[in-house]
């Protein structure tokens, strides 16, 4: 019985020491991991910035079939980032049909009038920066950015993205926002290695998108607020 005992307590300690281990290693990956936080030039975090970064990966990122739905005419979400060869389709949820399109170099679709039946997905085969317009709703705008990249993803609101395990070294970074300019078209790039903390500063060029139009219902609970 003491030899039982004996063992038994020799397999929590080892448990014990394995969870711990696990645990410390679980840690120092997370505060070691590359993190990338975006602010304006005055300091003020950025949302939906796309970050790509480049370095040898043994596998390139596989196409996607995601959805830009149409809602309270808006776009949702706003900013989209899909690997180059990517599906994208543009459900309407609203009451009112909508006219989807872009003039992009990176793709050029014309979606006519459509209300409950949505057109078929859209192919973006090309790498870039699309922007996105409803040909009845001037205010409304989104944009995909089609990605050659082996990562890319976008900051959330706090402005910051926190980095897959990447390769020892330095690496390529590029940042977008829809703000950086006019074009939409401009990007911020510079270097990151596997382990940094990098603080990015855009300096805006470009107006904010106009505010959505209220329905006569909703500038009435406006005005009365």
């Amino acid at each position: 019985m003491p030899i039982q005992r004996r063992l038994y307590v020799g397999f929590i300690s080892t448990f014990t020491a394995a969870l711990v281990g696990l645990a410390i290693t679980l840690f120092s990956t997370t505060a070691n991991a590359a993190q990338i936080t975006v602010n304006s030039d005055e300091g003020l975090p950025l949302e939906d910035a796309v970050v790509e970064v480049y370095y040898d990966s043994a596998s390139a990122n596989q196409p996607q079939e995601q959805n830009i739905y149409q809602r309270d005419a808006t776009f949702h979400p706003r900013v989209l980032t899909v690997p180059t060869g990517s599906y994208v389709a543009f459900p309407n949820q609203d009451t009112t049909r909508h006219h989807v399109y872009s003039f992009s170099p990176a793709k050029t679709f014309d979606l006519n009038l459509y209300l409950q039946e949505t057109p078929p997905p859209v192919h973006f085969d090309q790498a870039g920066v699309v922007v996105l317009g409803c040909n009845i709703h001037d205010h409304m705008q989104a944009f995909i950015v089609v990605s050659d990249a082996p990562y890319a993803a976008i900051t959330n609101a706090d402005g910051t993205l926190t980095l897959p395990a990447l390769p020892p070294g330095q690496h390529r970074v590029r940042v977008w926002h829809p703000r950086l300019d006019d074009s939409q078209q401009r990007w911020w790039e510079g270097t990151i290695t596997d382990t940094d903390q990098l603080d990015v500063r855009l300096e805006l060029n470009a107006l904010p998108p106009p505010e959505p139009m209220l329905s006569p219902l909703q500038q009435r609970f406006k005005d009365a607020s």
